[in-house]
């Protein structure tokens, strides 16, 4: 489904600050060379969370999902250069596209790649989050939601991905369509947060624990 009419989104697009040339490289490699190269987060998107992190001073962050590294690079951008991510993944083929690119940024040492089920990798965290964003496996994203709040400090954000899924959220068919419907539902009435859907790219359900 598309939002927003393809004139405007290319206008949008057009009049976004560009994102440095490696990360264009990424795009291009990912979109030529992957499986599912719709996943990729964009320069729109990229953007966005760049700047969350850099409004945020966001010092600490963790990825769930995190594919070939356009996101994860994107955030780093905006952290100081004592800032971490610690970005999740179970794709050998993501890892060594995203560790290469990694290697030839300047922000690159500033994430580290938890390879294994985001799960386990959560449980074993220690200390708190300043901001966390899902972009996984669609039906485990309640799970997620609720293993990585208690974690995150007061007045830190959860941005997940895809939440209004393409539309199917409106009529949940498919276990994932189901999941992301029940996330929504579930942090519109969530006490411990407060929440704004925004109608970017498939959708980003903004979250600031109170």
């Amino acid at each position: 489904m598309n939002f927003i009419k393809q004139d405007i989104e290319d206008y949008a697009f057009a009049h976004t600050r560009p994102e440095p040339d490696l990360l264009t490289e990424l795009a291009e490699f990912t979109r030529r060379e992957m499986e599912l190269p719709q996943m990729l987060t964009g320069r729109l998107e990229g953007r966005f969370l760049k700047m969350l992190v850099a409004i945020s001073g966001a010092r600490r962050i963790l990825e769930i999902g995190m594919f070939t590294g356009y996101s994860a690079l994107s955030m780093a951008e905006a952290m100081p250069s004592d800032g971490r991510i610690i970005t999740c993944d179970i794709d050998p083929v993501s890892e060594k596209v995203a560790k290469s690119f990694f290697a030839r940024s300047p922000y690159g040492d500033r994430i580290s790649i938890a390879m294994g089920p985001a799960l386990e990798t959560i449980a074993g965290l220690e200390g708190s989050l300043d901001l966390v964003f899902l972009d996984a496996d669609k039906e485990n994203y309640p799970e997620y939601y609720e293993a990585v709040l208690p974690k995150v400090r007061s007045g830190g954000l959860i941005v997940v991905d895809n939440c209004l899924w393409s539309g199917a959220v409106l009529a949940p068919e498919e276990e994932s369509d189901q999941a992301i419907a029940d996330l929504n539902s579930r942090v519109a009435s969530d006490q411990r947060v407060e929440n704004v859907i925004l109608t970017v790219r498939d959708g980003i359900n903004l979250i600031r624990k109170i």
